[in-house]
């Protein structure tokens, strides 16, 4: 099964996740499919921190892939901070 989940990157102490699509029997950091997205929890300044390739993402929905909670989550707060 495909699921949209986060990869961790980042130095120790500052994280950045990728946003992939990937094989659930796949490692956290492990091979993807396609990177659709990031998320940069310790972003300041004018960084941005969360962007999405929403095209990708209602495609990689459509043939079946699942959100991780995580990730369905991001998507919702984003969503109600940009209406």
């Amino acid at each position: 099964m495909v699921v949209i989940r986060l990869s961790r990157g980042g130095a120790k102490k500052r994280p950045f996740y990728n946003i992939v699509a990937t094989d659930s029997r796949n490692r956290r950091d492990g091979r993807f499919i396609e990177r659709i997205g990031y998320y940069n929890p310790v972003a300041s300044g004018a960084a941005q921190p969360f962007s999405i390739d929403q095209q990708r993402l209602t495609h990689w929905q459509s043939v079946g892939a699942q959100l991780s909670p995580t990730v369905q989550r991001l998507i919702k707060t984003v969503g109600k901070q940009a209406a």
